[in-house]
């Protein structure tokens, strides 16, 4: 079983992270792949659907026959119910928009990493005292960089990782960077087709290595 710090490494490692709903499992898998081919080792499937728990486990079993090294957790978790769901099903870690103690101790109770979302200082020290390590910084654009370097060095054993408004231009990858991000959460911005890309069928495996390079070339 992967520890904590083994996913928090991995997410460290891999910092750009796909965060993607869609109803049609054919869809969810070919996405998957996609990301995967692009260097994604990272991805969020988010719980915003009627068949959001049949295709995960699809997505499951998909990645351990063919996606060696990519961890796929479920976000939009708000409930113990929901979340004990996606956890017998196996996911490797859970993500929430909110900070809740009864989600801090579920996920406590199955040794499962949990990404809190926070918006406010007072939201972040909370799920700093529920154990978090990494915190979901939401919504991202409306927060931006500039907030997280305000609060980063009141929180100084915490990591961060923004998820809304993360768009693919380098200089805003890179102005979150700048202010300390761990990790990126990419939601829309990445899965919306621009006519140009739409063309060539692996255009979502050539965003996603983009991406990654942009990340690389930080400095």
């Amino acid at each position: 079983m992967k520890t904590h710090e083994n996913i928090l490494e991995h997410i460290t490692n891999y910092p750009i992270i796909p965060v993607y709903y869609n109803d049609d499992v054919n869809t969810c898998l070919e996405v998957l792949q996609q990301c995967y081919n692009g260097g994604i080792r990272v991805f969020e499937f988010t719980n915003r659907g009627k068949n959001a728990l049949l295709n995960f486990q699809a997505m499951l079993q998909y990645k351990d026959q063919h996606l060696p090294g990519l961890l796929l957790g479920i976000g939009t978790i708000k409930s113990v119910n929901v979340a004990e769901q996606f956890i017998n099903l196996g996911c490797d870690f859970l993500v929430s928009p909110i900070v809740k103690a009864e989600l801090a101790q579920i996920a406590l109770q199955y040794n499962k990493f949990w990404i809190p979302g926070c918006m406010t200082p007072t939201e972040i020290n909370l799920a700093e005292e529920l154990g978090a390590t990494l915190i979901k910084l939401f919504p991202g654009d409306l927060l931006g960089p500039d907030f997280l370097k305000s609060i980063k060095p009141l929180f100084p054993s915490l990591k961060f990782m923004p998820t809304g408004g993360v768009d693919l231009k380098e200089e805003n990858i890179n102005n979150w960077l700048k202010a300390g991000v761990t990790a990126l959460g990419l939601g829309s911005k990445l899965f919306t087709t621009f006519d140009e890309d739409g063309q060539q069928p692996d255009w979502l495996t050539k965003r996603c290595a983009y991406l990654n390079e942009v990340v690389r070339n930080f400095n």
